[in-house]
């Protein structure tokens, strides 16, 4: 281990706090939600002309208010194990898209940081977000707008502190990208083109035309590929994380490895470790999510008995490319952005019939959930595979100016979109739950943090507002980072001998060994994984109901079943994994989805067509996988998953209860941690 300070030096040439006063201030930030939010710096609404003339110099963490000191590590690198079987690190980052990267980023300044990437560095869901990433910056919009327009979004089931703390700091994390070197679209007067979405009341949709997701992918990965103390692991998936019990809590201390080229499993071994996987987009047939979505950092976080959040809400796009032929197994589906809409894009059946206005008074420029309803409920009345999105009355330069890689991609397929509708049906684009977390991006299990995607912070609710993800990756990797150093050194002092056992304990033998399939394997899990992808949408998709819900759950546990035997008898693969991964995803979902008795935001059920005030909680899962077959009988918490309904996340909680649980939280935290200290 050998952790720095932001100038390079060794940390033991710095003053530093004890690890219980550190402790001591995170307890404070994580307790206090309220003081979290009104204390952070609010970003003056200015024109982005200004902050282009700055030093375009590298993002720099801010010296935290201590210091990590390797003198008081009791951890050592077993210098006897080959680094081909155990590496060693102080923080690792599962995942290389906005979240991973701008963490990776800052943790570098305070020691070695390695980034475990399924495919190549730039390959994942930033990459091919389209829209924008939020921020207020015109000086007529505002911090309090920008919530209330999440809130109404996220159907009153959002944390209001995760909300606040992300509309407040988020213009702050989008100039620093900037500051990087990010190329945003700009006005003539240099200052950045502010463009709107569905759910939005002003423009704050700072954007790179309309590939705005690659710039700031490219952007982040150029500055993290310069850094010395970063390491990339490209075509590397994770398998497993690894906890052990300190001082009668569960930490999280790396994890197992798959190097995909070589078929060699590595132990990374690390004190402080970073979920940003992203999400599990491909346990549904059509999907805009990259091949790599598959759910990997959610179900090796619930393996580890990590808490899981809201995973019945899943956000289905209403617009992606429709197309006669399926997309491939591990495909997706293009993207048609929604400030397609938010430019002057309508919708229309295919009798040229506009349809919005029969549903919402917001018209095109509904939430995402309300519109993809909409547009589900035109195909089903009429029969139809499709509906046309139409942008043809706009002028041709602005079309071609703010969407030439949309106008590109349609090209392909015949269509000028200066000319002619596009063709365009809902598919699956996001999941607004994940493992749970707290304002400083902690799970449950100590040294795990989780940002992006694959996190439930509270922020979406019941529906994500349109460009609000790429924010909530931004403001939760900088959130996380003083926490995460501060258990840095917490762990070094304290957990050393875990840490020492786990990097001693690598013996990737059985089913832990990289394994090939034979090809009656390859074919069971092609087959299997259809069926899981067909099953999802069947009985999880935009519009569910209870009998559906409760026989897929069925079917979900008896596929994990299989799927998990197989693993056993086999071996560690790509595929298995990935097909493992995507069933324990889907039974998530699917248990959460039988467990709300309502329709509140993308959770849509018929036989509950109605928002419940006593839903207004969320639906949080603590379990193992065991004794699957009683889940079909979850219409109340049953034994084998146990669903909490806690009123943290919703708005509507009465403050008292809200106030209690926070003060009770905080007390058993110090409690703890003063225990541990002694």
């Amino acid at each position: 281990m050998s952790l720095l300070c932001p100038s390079g030096i060794p940390i033991a040439k710095h003053r530093h706090h004890s690890a219980t006063h550190a402790y001591a201030r995170v307890s404070r930030l994580s307790a206090d939600s309220s003081s979290l939010s009104s204390k952070a710096p609010r970003v003056a609404s200015t024109s982005v002309q200004r902050v282009s003339r700055a030093a375009a110099n590298p993002i720099r963490c801010q010296a935290s208010p201590y210091s990590l000191d390797p003198s008081i590590a009791s951890f050592q690198y077993p210098a006897e194990l080959p680094t081909s079987l155990v590496q060693s690190y102080d923080f690792l980052v599962l995942g290389s898209g906005i979240a991973g990267l701008t963490y990776a980023l800052k943790v570098a300044e305070f020691g070695r940081v390695a980034v475990i990437t399924k495919a190549t560095a730039d390959e994942g869901c930033t990459t091919y977000a389209q829209g924008g990433v939020c921020a207020v910056l015109d000086p007529l919009d505002s911090v309090e707008k920008h919530v209330q327009d999440t809130m109404v979004a996220g159907g009153h089931l959002n944390n209001p502190g995760a909300v606040d703390a992300v509309c407040r700091e988020g213009p702050k994390a989008v100039l620093e990208l900037v500051q990087l070197g990010a190329q945003f679209t700009t006005n003539s007067d240099g200052s950045l083109h502010l463009t709107k979405e569905g759910g939005h009341s002003d423009r704050r949709i700072v954007h790179a035309a309309d590939i705005t997701g690659r710039e700031i992918e490219r952007t982040l990965v150029q500055a993290a590929k310069s850094h010395s103390n970063i390491t990339f692991f490209e075509h590397h998936l994770a398998q497993d994380l690894l906890h052990d019990e300190v001082n009668g809590a569960s930490h999280c201390l790396g994890a197992d490895v798959l190097d995909q080229e070589t078929h060699t499993m590595t132990r990374f071994v690390a004190p402080v470790t970073l979920l940003a996987t992203g999400g599990g987009g491909q346990a549904y047939p059509n999907t805009t999510n990259p091949s790599v979505s598959t759910g990997d950092g959610m179900a090796m976080a619930y393996r580890a008995k990590a808490s899981m959040a809201n995973m019945e809400f899943v956000q289905f796009h209403p617009t992606a490319f429709y197309s006669d032929a399926a997309p491939a197994a591990g495909g997706r589906t293009f993207l048609i952005s929604e400030a397609l809409r938010g430019e002057g894009g309508l919708l229309y059946n295919q009798s040229m019939e506009r349809f919005m206005p029969q549903y919402d008074a917001r018209l095109e420029l509904a939430p995402r959930d309300v519109v993809a309803r909409s547009i589900q409920d035109q195909m089903m009345k009429r029969g139809e595979s499709h509906v046309l999105l139409d942008v043809s009355h706009e002028s041709a330069s602005k079309i071609m100016r703010h969407f030439p890689n949309i106008a590109a991609q349609c090209q392909q397929s015949g269509i000028d979109i200066t000319r002619q509708p596009i063709p365009v049906v809902p598919a699956q684009h996001y999941m607004c739950g994940g493992v749970q977390t707290g304002l400083l991006a902690e799970t449950n299990l100590a040294g795990l943090f989780a940002c992006g995607e694959v996190a439930c912070t509270g922020l979406h609710g019941a529906n994500r507002l349109a460009s609000n993800s790429l924010l909530e990756g931004l403001v939760f990797a900088n959130r996380a980072v003083e926490a995460s150093v501060c258990h840095a050194e917490y762990a070094l002092k304290h957990a050393g001998s875990a840490l020492h056992h786990a990097a001693m304990s690598a013996d990737f033998v059985g089913s832990k060994a990289p394994a090939v399939l034979s090809a009656a394997s390859s074919e069971w899990i092609a087959a299997t994984r259809k069926e899981l992808t067909s099953l999802m949408w069947a009985n999880a998709g935009i519009v569910r109901n209870t009998a559906d819900m409760q026989k897929g759950l069925v079917r979900l546990g008896t596929l994990c079943q299989e799927v998990r035997s197989l693993v056993k008898s086999t071996g560690v693969t790509t595929a298995l994994t990935e097909l493992q991964n995507l069933a324990t995803v889907g039974e998530l979902i699917m248990a959460s989805a039988v467990q709300r008795k309502e329709s509140r935001g993308l959770h849509y059920c018929v036989d509950f067509p109605f928002v419940a005030q006593d839903q207004c909680h969320p639906t949080v899962i603590k379990s193992s996988m065991r004794r699957r077959s009683e889940m079909s009988k979850m219409k109340a918490p049953s034994h084998s998953m146990r669903v909490q309904s806690r009123s943290g996340f919703g708005a509507k909680a009465p403050a008292s209860v809200k106030d209690k649980s926070s003060s009770q939280k905080s007390r058993e935290l110090s409690r703890l941690r003063s225990q541990r200290e002694e």
